[in-house]
């Protein structure tokens, strides 16, 4: 029998393949956990929000970067229990390079024994949990605890999970990072708006899906996620 093709294009390949960043080499992404629809790429999107403008839909774990003529880049995005736990607009002022990394009170306080040890914190690096970039996140009354921010673990890409904000492949969150001025506005959609702008104004947009509400009510405690 002929050998299964490859899961995605050399293209794609490429993108996420190891790079170097600074002194560090970010690892490549196993191609059994990519796909062309989870790879970044240029879609269609219909929004009011200004160009450069990041819009998070945690209910169908994807973000947009907006561009010009009704298109935005899109990136799939893991979820943790802190990704539904703001919605609204907000903006970036800031973001990092290779993040500290601190657990939350309530990580503590919920699993002792995983996050005890880095209780003092975690410094930057391949094995951080923020990942190569972290987008801060602020809003009129300062800093939400809302981070965007990349991953040491690519499986959980388009997924949910029990811990984190909203995660990106390294590669992913390098390239958004590259792309995102000082200041630039942050929508975070809530679940009754989830697949806004995927459609032309003036059609319906996507039935929804079931989704996981096991976060929905997850709130933002103690420090960065």
């Amino acid at each position: 029998t002929a050998p299964a093709p490859p899961p995605v294009s050399a293209e794609t390949a490429a993108i996420y393949a190891a790079q170097p960043d600074g002194d560090l080499t970010v690892p490549g992404i196993p191609l059994n956990m990519l796909s062309e629809d989870k790879a970044r790429q240029i879609v269609p999107y219909w929004t009011d929000h200004p160009v450069g403008t990041i819009i998070v839909d945690p209910y169908d774990r994807r973000l947009y970067h907006v561009r010009a003529g009704d298109t935005a880049m899109r990136y799939t995005v893991g979820v943790g229990a802190a990704g539904y736990g703001f919605a609204g607009e907000a903006h970036t002022p800031y973001q990092r390079d290779w993040p500290r990394w601190t657990p939350t009170d309530t990580m503590l306080a919920e699993n002792p024994d995983m996050y005890g040890p880095s209780a003092g914190g975690v410094d930057g690096g391949l094995m951080n949990p923020m990942g190569a970039r972290a987008l801060y996140i602020h809003n009129s009354g300062g800093d939400t605890f809302y981070r965007i921010h990349g991953t040491p673990d690519p499986e959980s890409i388009g997924t949910a999970s029990s811990a984190g904000c909203i995660r990106l492949f390294n590669q992913d969150i390098i390239h958004l990072a590259e792309n995102t001025r000082s200041m630039a506005k942050v929508v975070v959609l809530t679940q009754a708006q989830r697949g806004m702008g995927t459609t032309p104004p003036g059609t319906a947009r996507p039935a929804d899906a079931p989704a996981s509400t096991a976060y929905e009510t997850a709130s933002i405690t103690g420090g960065p996620a």
